[in-house]
């Protein structure tokens, strides 16, 4: 129940992102500071529980993939103008109930998927107590992964971008050679880490609901499919889709 008192907060905080967007006319804005959105109820529930160790471990855990998150999207896109799948959902939405379906949409459907993906980390900062224990260990060598894994694809895809020499062409090497979305398989598996550090809290497993609705958002919803969509008829793409793993990476059998 003390999860209740963190519902005010992010709705008050995406009410605000919503003004925002309609004043810049630009939704993308969301995306821009999803990460930092988690901040909210990963420290006011750390605050509300008993501060062992494994909740302050998710709690700074889940801060640096916020921070380091929200750093790198803002940074790539500030000033570029909205993104291209906001701006399809606006030529979709036509100009009836424009303001309205963006705030249910877009703000109010992220801030559901914030709070479910939440779950997981909310109930160990909540509930958790005691001393470091092997699934935490266990945990953070899953986070550790996933984070080298999605850090690692942004920068080798930036520097592939930077270089003029690449105009036009699609990123393969490097992580892009084992999945066609590292970044996403990286993010995904991070959330995955955090939902083992929780497995040693009473009920824990009962939040199995965050890393799941994370894995299939990235992978099923609004992260691949989208990007899939946008190069689908780029040959260059295709043949490299051939022999790339949509999502899970070669080396842990990943298939076409």
């Amino acid at each position: 129940m003390d999860y209740i008192y963190t519902l005010m907060p992010i709705f008050i905080y995406y009410v605000l992102l919503f003004i925002i967007g309609q004043i810049k006319k630009d939704n993308s804005i969301v995306d821009m500071v999803w990460g930092i959105g988690f901040l909210i109820p990963a420290w006011i529930t750390f605050f509300l529980g008993h501060q062992a160790f494994k909740s302050f471990l998710v709690t700074l855990l889940v801060s640096i993939w916020a921070l380091r998150l929200s750093i790198h999207i803002i940074s790539r896109n500030l000033g570029k103008g909205e993104d291209f799948r906001y701006v399809n959902m606006r030529k979709k939405w036509g100009s009836h109930f424009v303001y309205l379906k963006a705030f249910i949409q877009v703000y109010m459907l992220q801030m559901l998927m914030l709070v479910l993906i939440s779950a997981s980390f909310v109930h160990t900062n909540l509930y958790g107590t005691g001393s470091l224990a092997l699934l935490d260990i266990l945990g953070l060598s899953i986070w550790l992964f996933g984070f080298f894994f999605e850090t690692t694809a942004d920068y080798q895809l930036a520097k592939f971008k930077k270089d003029p020499n690449n105009k036009g062409k699609i990123l393969t090497t490097g992580l892009h050679q084992y999945t066609r979305h590292p970044n996403y398989f990286g993010e995904a598996t991070m959330w995955w880490g955090i939902y083992v550090i929780g497995l040693s809290v009473s009920k824990g497993y009962l939040m199995i609901i965050s890393p799941l609705v994370i894995t299939i958002l990235v992978r099923f919803v609004s992260g691949v499919p989208l990007l899939e969509k946008h190069y689908e008829n780029r040959a260059e793409y295709q043949d490299y889709a051939k022999h790339t793993p949509i999502f899970l990476p070669k080396f842990i059998g990943g298939k076409k």
